[in-house]
């Protein structure tokens, strides 16, 4: 319902004043792009002017909304655009379930068959706007999302994923991993100096519920034989699924893409130790919709100014 005006079923002046006292509010979409693959990217404007992006990937009968959960993000993981941007503020919880209403009531698009917390942001770090909106996104009186169908990913803010833990649905939950080495991961990720590798995978061993290890493929940082085996043997203790993705541009100036065909060797070497392992296709890389791309500039008096490509994937 895009406005109360639309709710004939009440009289009209309970309408009037939902609207007046209780308005529905929608997110602007400032900008559109359409990649060659069908994956859409959507620029939204909030209330104070700052921006973020969503992204739509069509795949068969399933339909694939990325969403953020901050303008920007604090944490500063060297290949990811956003945290190049630096962090601007938290979203409030309509501004999160709003990107969700705002495709679905987009005739082009529709409802999404999944949801994943893999935009701008860090989900975790915005946890209490979070929280509210999974449960604005699951519940019949809300969007009614099946659970299983949201997935929220997360480099590990260990207080708030034993939050995020206690919630009875089965939300599934996906770790940027990036590294199966405290080492190689402090080079990647500074959250590593919060939250170590080990206490991370301690605190994943008590989350009793399917989990996937996000792993960038970047050459000469992350993609050794023994970087597999290391990965393998924290898949293999925790029973997670392995999603490698290649590196896109965006991050850290310097960073080398692993080579495909090393990333399949890297892949086969995860399979033979028993792990199970996707490679991910590239998608909306044509209009910076791929993984670690999303990024927005903004001039001095706060308006989006460049938009760069950026495209997340579940």
């Amino acid at each position: 319902m895009p406005s109360w005006h639309d709710a004939t079923d009440l009289p009209d002046a309970v309408r009037k004043e939902l609207e007046r006292s209780a308005p529905l509010a929608r997110m602007e979409v400032l900008r559109r792009q359409h990649s060659s693959d069908g994956t859409i990217k959507l620029l939204f404007r909030l209330p104070d002017a700052a921006a973020i992006e969503s992204v739509w990937i069509p795949e068969g009968r399933r339909r694939t909304l990325c969403i953020s959960s901050q303008a920007g993000c604090a944490y500063g993981c060297v290949f990811c655009a956003t945290g190049r941007m630096g962090f601007q503020r938290h979203l409030e919880p309509w501004e999160i379930a709003g990107q969700v209403r705002a495709v679905t009531l987009d005739p082009e698009l529709g409802t999404p068959t999944n949801v994943v917390f893999m935009g701008m942001g860090e989900p975790l770090h915005n946890w209490p706007a979070v929280d509210t909106a999974l449960t604005i996104l699951n519940d019949p009186r809300g969007l009614n999302l099946g659970a299983r169908h949201i997935t929220v990913s997360t480099i590990g803010i260990l207080p708030r994923l034993e939050d995020f833990g206690r919630r009875p649905e089965q939300f599934r939950l996906a770790v940027s991993l990036h590294a199966a080495t405290s080492e190689r991961r402090s080079a990647l990720m500074p959250i590593e100096r919060k939250y170590p590798l080990d206490q991370l995978v301690v605190a994943l061993d008590r989350f009793r519920r399917r989990i996937t290890l996000e792993y960038v493929m970047i050459e000469d940082a992350n993609d050794r034989p023994e970087d597999a085996d290391a990965l393998a043997a924290i898949a293999t203790r925790l029973g997670a699924h392995v999603n490698l993705l290649p590196l896109h541009p965006g991050g850290a100036p310097g960073l080398t893409p692993t080579p495909a065909r090393d990333i399949d060797v890297f892949a086969k070497r995860l399979e033979t130790r028993g792990v199970a392992v996707t490679v991910r296709r590239s998608r909306g890389l044509d209009i910076s919709a791929a993984c670690g791309q999303l990024r927005i500039e903004t001039g001095s008096a706060g308006g989006v100014v460049t938009q760069h490509d950026g495209d997340v994937e579940e």
